[in-house]
């Protein structure tokens, strides 16, 4: 095998991952330990073995359809300069924001760090309405704080706020 068939069929390390993660998940689905008082004949191991099993036989058939000569299309939705250099300061903006957010969270709760995380991306991707992005964030914040904690039923930690909301 030389570089360039290798390089025509790229869509083959697709396939390995799809097999390696299909593997995964089933080693880990059969390692899942069942209750002796497991009700009704589905446990919590059927739905990884389909998934697994599902993930093996889709790197199946993609490996497959490319040694049988198939080809991906090139995607043609956007139209992106490849020569443009990197955005590095709206990576570095996004990836404070999300530090922020990691450090505050125990500190000040999900609904202050969530706002904290919210207001930096969309500075970070270039909003500057430095009053309607504050307000927006801390809504934001608030409704996915109240929809996870109270109507999913996971405990996020709401810090000084916890009395308020």
């Amino acid at each position: 095998m030389n570089k360039t068939w290798l390089k025509e069929r790229s869509e083959l390390g697709v396939s390995a991952v799809l097999v390696g993660l299909g593997v995964l998940v089933l080693v880990d689905a059969l390692t899942i330990h069942t209750d002796f008082a497991q009700r009704g004949p589905i446990g919590p191991k059927a739905v990884p073995v389909v998934v697994g099993s599902l993930l093996i036989v889709v790197a199946l058939l993609l490996a497959r359809d490319v040694l049988r000569g198939g080809r991906g299309e090139a995607e043609g939705g956007e139209d992106v300069d490849l020569t443009a250099p990197a955005d590095w300061r709206t990576v570095l903006l996004l990836c404070a924001a999300f530090l922020a957010n990691a450090a505050l969270i125990g500190v000040a709760g999900f609904p202050i760090s969530g706002a904290v995380l919210f207001l930096g991306a969309a500075y970070a991707l270039g909003s500057r309405h430095f009053v309607r992005d504050p307000l927006i964030a801390a809504g934001l914040s608030v409704a996915t704080f109240l929809i996870f904690n109270n109507l999913l039923g996971v405990p996020l930690p709401g810090g000084p706020l916890m009395e308020v909301l």
